[in-house]
C-alpha cells in the first residue's frame, strides 16, 4: 500500500488561553515504529508522529 508522503497535523492551542490551533506539515522520515508504522516529522525533525488511520500520536520507536 502506498503511504502519503506528507500530512497536515493540527495541534491544539495552549489550554485555557483560547489560542488558535497550529497546523504542522509532516513528511515521511524512513523510520518505523516498533509496530511497523511509518514515522513522519516536521521540517526541523522536532515534531515526530506515527499516523494510524486518522490519528496522529507520538511514535514508540524501538
Amino acid at each position: 500500500m502506498d503511504r502519503p508522503q506528507r500530512y497536515a497535523v493540527t495541534r491544539p492551542g495552549p489550554p485555557g488561553r483560547h489560542g488558535p490551533p497550529e497546523v504542522v506539515v509532516v513528511h515521511l522520515t524512513g523510520a518505523y515504529t516498533a509496530a511497523g508504522e511509518p514515522v513522519y516529522a516536521d521540517e526541523a525533525g522536532a515534531f515526530r508522529v506515527a499516523i494510524e488511520g486518522e490519528e496522529a500520536r507520538p511514535p514508540y520507536l524501538p
